[in-house]
């Protein structure tokens, strides 16, 4: 049986709702970010039980297909800017769709009816959120950051930086309290 979690966007997000489907009595035989797959079905009272243990950690269960798909795009993106080694310059729209097995124009129109927003624009906003991950770190130079995120050069960088957050990554790195977002509220 295949269930998909909303709001799980790191290596812990899948070790707590692995555990918790494990208490359950339903040890997942493959977990992945939004996804978990079981041997059997879980009884309309354990799910009640999972759904209420899955908000107190910041999850949610996902009963409908559009909402279901729509997270797999998130994970997808999420699991390519934050996780991935890829090519940081691949074609975010080819990779989407073949990630996902269906039409981009479909996948990004259903994006921004249900979120508001394109994908590209969600793509801005984690890239930008991983930039602020890098500064933070402060291992890298920002031209190192700028050619590892797939950005042309750090004039533009920081443009883009800028016009989301209202501070230049310089000022950003000088501030104390780093206003980096969770992945699930970006």
């Amino acid at each position: 049986m295949q269930y998909f979690i909303k709001n799980m966007v790191c290596n812990r997000c899948i070790m707590v709702v692995q555990q918790l489907f494990e208490e359950l009595g339903h040890p997942p035989v493959r977990i992945s970010l939004g996804e978990v797959e079981t041997v059997n079905p879980i009884f309309p009272d354990e799910l009640g039980q999972l759904r209420k243990r899955l908000v107190g950690y910041g999850f949610e269960l996902i009963d409908d297909n559009k909402s279901q798909l729509i997270e797999k795009i998130k994970n997808t993106i999420i699991q390519l800017v934050h996780h991935s080694n890829d090519d940081s310059k691949v074609n975010h729209s080819s990779y989407i769709e073949s990630h996902l097995n269906r039409d981009y124009a479909y996948l990004s129109a259903l994006f921004s009816e249900v979120e508001g927003t394109t994908i590209e624009k969600y793509i801005i906003h984690q890239k930008i959120e991983r930039v602020k991950e890098l500064l933070v770190y402060d291992e890298l130079t920002l031209s190192e950051i700028a050619d590892k995120m797939g950005y042309s050069n750090v004039a533009y960088l920081s443009s883009q930086f800028k016009k989301i957050t209202g501070l230049t990554p310089s000022h950003f790195k000088q501030v104390k309290e780093n206003k980096r977002k969770p992945l699930d509220q970006v």
